[in-house]
C-alpha cells in the first residue's frame, strides 16, 4: 500500500474526530487505557505543526503527535494510531520514525520519552534508540501524569505512588546517544589506526628480512668463489 506521511496542518482538521474514534477503539480493544483525546486537542496539535498524519489517497491511515513537558526538556510522541484495516503494513514504524525526526528537529536537546503497553511500539522505540527506564527517569511534570487519569489503569499508578504501572517507560537521551556514537567513532578510528600500524610494521619486517636474505646470499657467493686459473689440478 502507498501511504503519504506528512506534518499535519489545518487542512487535516476534518480527520480529527476519526482520529479520536480510532484511539478510543484501540484502547478498548487492548483492554488498557490511553488518555482520552478530543478533536479540539488534535486540531491544536495540527495547527502547531506538532503532529504527523498518514493518508492513503484521501483516506485516513494513521497519526501521531508531539507533546512537550518540563519547559521543553522532555518530549513525548503520543497517540500513535494506525487504522485497523491498514495494520501489518509497516506503517506504524514509518509514522513513529517521522514523528521522532520531527521531534529531533523541533527540540534537538530534549529527551524523548513514551509510556506504552504495546509490544510493537516498544520494538519500534528500541530501534530508534529508546531505552526502557523507570518512571522516575521520565518527566515529573504533573500535567503529563494528570493525562493518565482517564486511563482505566490509573488506580495502579496511584497505588504504586507513580513508580510503575502496566505501561513501560522508554527514553531517548540525545546526550547519551551522542556520547555513544562519538565513542564508537573513536573506537573505529583507533582500530583502523592500529591495523594500519600493524600492516606498516609487517611491511618493514618483510623488507628487512628480504634485505638480510639478499645480503646472506652475497656473502655465501663471495665465500664459495674460486678463481678459474686455480681450478685445474696439477698432473
Amino acid at each position: 500500500m502507498e501511504f503519504q506521511i506528512v506534518v499535519a496542518n489545518e487542512s487535516h482538521f476534518g480527520y480529527a474526530q476519526e482520529i479520536c474514534d480510532h484511539m478510543e477503539a484501540s484502547a478498548k480493544q487492548r483492554g488498557t487505557g490511553i488518555a482520552k483525546r478530543y478533536p479540539e486537542y488534535i486540531c491544536k496539535k495540527m495547527t502547531e505543526g506538532k503532529a504527523v498524519i498518514a493518508l492513503k489517497g484521501d483516506e485516513f491511515a494513521g497519526f501521531c503527535y508531539i507533546e512537550t513537558w518540563g519547559h521543553g526538556k522532555y518530549v513525548a510522541n503520543s497517540g500513535l494510531i494506525v487504522k485497523e484495516t491498514m495494520r501489518q503494513s509497516g506503517l506504524a514504524k514509518k509514522i513513529k520514525s517521522s514523528v521522532f525526526e520531527l521531534s529531533r528537529q523541533k527540540y534537538p536537546e530534549a529527551k524523548i520519552f513514551g509510556i506504552t503497553t504495546s509490544a510493537a511500539v516498544m520494538k519500534i522505540n528500541s530501534e530508534l534508540g529508546y531505552k526502557p527506564v523507570p518512571f522516575a527517569d521520565l518527566t515529573d511534570d504533573e500535567e503529563f501524569w494528570a493525562g493518565c487519569k482517564s486511563c482505566s489503569n490509573h488506580d495502579i499508578l496511584q497505588r504504586t505512588q507513580r513508580k510503575y504501572c502496566l505501561c513501560t517507560g522508554m527514553l531517548y537521551d540525545p546526550v547519551k546517544e551522542k556520547n555513544t556514537v562519538d565513542a564508537d567513532k573513536t573506537d573505529r578510528k583507533v582500530a583502523i589506526h592500529a591495523r594500519w600500524m600493524q600492516m606498516k610494521a609487517d611491511m618493514l619486517l618483510e623488507q628487512e628480512a628480504t634485505a638480510q636474505a639478499q645480503d646472506g646470499q652475497k656473502t655465501e657467493q663471495k665465500a664459495g668463489f674460486v678463481s678459474p686459473r686455480y681450478d685445474i689440478m696439477p698432473n
